[in-house]
């Protein structure tokens, strides 16, 4: 919606002026949102599970600089190229954590 508007009936501001609501945020806006719980089962899960072959399968190829090539089994994994760089990121922390440690 416009900035602010001119009490004008025409023009780019027009219409009525009123004064903007702060408006509460809706619960349909939080969705997505990674929650404390869920996050700690992921990590639980994460620890007792391990990483899939795949997922094994990438971070290899990515220690090997043959990033392209991970993006596109990953891709054909998952599903969706966006999924896929976002596992890639996930895997490159991984592996930037084990080298930390």
């Amino acid at each position: 919606m416009a900035a602010s508007r001119s009490g004008i009936a025409a023009g780019l501001n027009k219409g009525h002026i009123t004064t903007v609501r702060e408006l509460k945020q809706k619960p349909s806006q939080r969705k997505g949102v990674l929650g404390k719980r869920t996050a700690f089962v992921r990590s639980i899960v994460r620890e007792v599970a391990g990483f899939a072959p795949y997922e094994r399968r990438v971070m290899e190829l990515i220690k090997n600089s043959k990033d392209k090539r991970a993006k596109k089994l990953t891709k054909r994994r998952l599903g969706t190229f966006v999924r896929a760089k976002k596992k890639i990121d996930e895997l490159s922390g991984v592996i930037a954590e084990s080298r930390r440690h």
